[in-house]
C-alpha cells in the first residue's frame, strides 16, 4: 500500500442503512469522484459495479456522496471482492 492511501482521510458512512444509492441503469459520477474522461458506468455490468464502488468509496468527499452511489445490500454482496487500501477495508 503506498504511503498516500494510507494517510488519506477516507468517508465512512454513519450507518450502512443510509447507503441507498442505485442498484440498475446507468450511472455518470461526479467530477471530484470520476476525473476521466465522462463515462456511464453500467451496473448490469459487473466490472462497471465494481469499479464504480472502488472510485466511490476512494474519492468520496462527504456522506452525501456515498450515500448516492453506494447501496447497503450490493455493497455487503461485493465487499471482500472490492480492490481497496487495507485501511479502508478494517475502518
Amino acid at each position: 500500500m503506498s504511503r498516500c492511501a494510507a494517510a488519506k482521510p477516507y468517508v465512512l458512512p454513519e450507518s450502512l442503512a443510509e447507503l441507498d444509492g442505485p442498484t440498475t441503469g446507468g450511472v455518470t459520477l461526479l467530477r471530484h469522484i470520476d476525473w476521466g474522461p465522462p463515462y456511464i458506468c453500467d451496473l448490469a455490468d459487473e466490472a462497471d459495479f465494481r469499479l464504480m464502488y472502488e472510485r466511490v468509496i476512494r474519492q468520496a468527499q462527504t456522506r452525501d456522496d456515498l450515500d448516492a452511489y453506494l447501496n447497503a445490500t450490493s455493497l455487503r454482496q461485493v465487499w471482500c471482492g472490492l480492490f481497496l487500501p487495507v485501511v479502508v477495508k478494517i475502518a
